[in-house]
């Protein structure tokens, strides 16, 4: 099996009775919201996997931003720290270069509207969301809750390549109520650069936060990565490494506190686009990675995160602003939940390794061994975009 980091993202609409900041890419601030977001979210599930997409949400809140206006707008845009008019011109120019056809990973994007039959919903709305995110507005009868259902699931797992599936229930929808559903695909499977080799793999110990020890596959090799340490602001080291795919304009970050005794929690805060960018220094060396197999499934409802980073309006049927979205009704958000998925293990490219012919001093190389909990970061390079991260407590 090879990578496989599919996640999909989803709005559902229920109808109702700027700030300066020091230099960046201006593709990387829309990834701030996604990991401010996570460190919420892993405030109340210290001990869980968690696994989610910044620029997924990022996506999803470009498509809100753009249906929303007066303070709705003003929340969404101040979040995202984007200029008003910039979110949508800058999510259009960061996914035509994640997707682009020189790329080797395969990276592929999707966003799609479903519709209530008869709801009107704005030219200006349907047509940003066809010029900005090439999706569709597909009519849907949401009375029918059980078919509205699997037609938004069937898009799902087909955008997905089967890696999500049933990512709503009927349940979610009201047959006299739902309006809308935005969604948001993004499917990525890339090939390691340096790979591992599965002779190679074993079982080892990793240690949980709860204090309990497993035996787990382990992948490993003798490479050059990157790889360096850094501190937050109150002085706590951390290690970081990059494993690159072999496309080249992604790779996967992996981080984890330099004392065993570091919680995740005291360096989770101290992550950012900018952080992330500041990590691009480290040198190569040869080091022996030891790296955890793993899986990780999570769902995750975003409002309660959303709400506490002041984008509150927008789930308040009474302040809810989506005038560009419709005239006809007031729209305010029900639900917003993502999912994602990541599988690693050993697949990597057949090409031999420049790696390999490098000589050195008979000397022990530097060990990264991760075997107790760790963050993962799967980064676009060209844009700073960061496309996937979480936390991995037991692999």
């Amino acid at each position: 099996m090879k990578r496989l980091f599919p996640v999909l993202f989803v709005a559902v609409f229920l109808t109702s009775a700027q700030s300066q900041f020091s230099p960046l890419f201006l593709e990387e601030l829309g990834s701030d919201i996604g990991i401010q977001v996570f460190n919420q979210v892993v405030k109340t599930k210290p001990h869980e996997n968690v696994v989610i997409s910044p620029h997924g949400i990022a996506s999803v809140l470009g498509m809100l931003q753009l249906g929303a206006d007066g303070k709705t707008k003003k929340q969404l845009t101040t979040a995202m720290r984007y200029k008003v008019n910039e979110v949508g011109k800058i999510l259009k120019k960061i996914n035509k270069v994640i997707v682009a056809k020189k790329n080797k990973d395969i990276v592929t994007i999707a966003n799609a509207v479903f519709a209530d039959d008869g709801f009107k919903v704005e030219p200006f709305f349907e047509n940003k969301i066809k010029e900005v995110f090439h999706g569709q507005v597909k009519s849907t009868d949401f009375q029918d809750k059980d078919t509205a259902a699997a037609a938004i699931n069937h898009w799902v797992k087909n955008e997905t390549k089967g890696m999500i599936e049933d990512l709503i229930s009927a349940e979610l929808l009201d047959s006299s109520l739902t309006r809308l559903v935005l969604l948001n695909a993004l499917y990525f499977k890339g090939l390691w650069k340096s790979r591992f080799q599965q002779e190679n793999t074993k079982k080892r110990t990793f240690h949980a936060p709860d204090g309990k020890t497993y035996q787990i596959p382990m992948l490993s090799q003798l490479s050059v990565f990157r790889s360096g340490s850094a501190s937050t602001p109150s002085g706590l080291w951390y290690n970081v490494i990059e494993l690159p795919y072999h496309g080249g304009s992604l790779s996967m970050l992996v981080a984890l506190p330099t004392d065993e005794n570091t919680p995740l929690s005291a360096i989770i805060p101290h992550i950012s686009t900018k952080t992330l960018q500041s990590w691009m220094t480290m040198v190569p060396k040869r080091i022996q990675l030891i790296l955890p197999k793993f899986t990780v499934e999570a769902v995750t409802d975003l409002k309660g995160p959303l709400k506490n980073l002041g984008i509150t309006d927008l789930f308040d049927s009474s302040r809810a602003n989506f005038t560009k979205i419709t005239r006809s009704e007031s729209l305010h958000v029900g639900n917003l939940l993502q999912k994602a998925k990541i599988e690693v293990n050993e697949d990597g490219t057949k090409a031999a390794a420049a790696t390999s012919a490098i000589l050195i001093a008979r000397s022990s190389p530097p060990w990264f061994i991760v075997d107790r909990p760790f963050l993962f970061f799967i980064r676009h390079h060209p844009t700073g975009a960061v496309m996937y991260m979480g936390q991995v407590n037991k692999p």
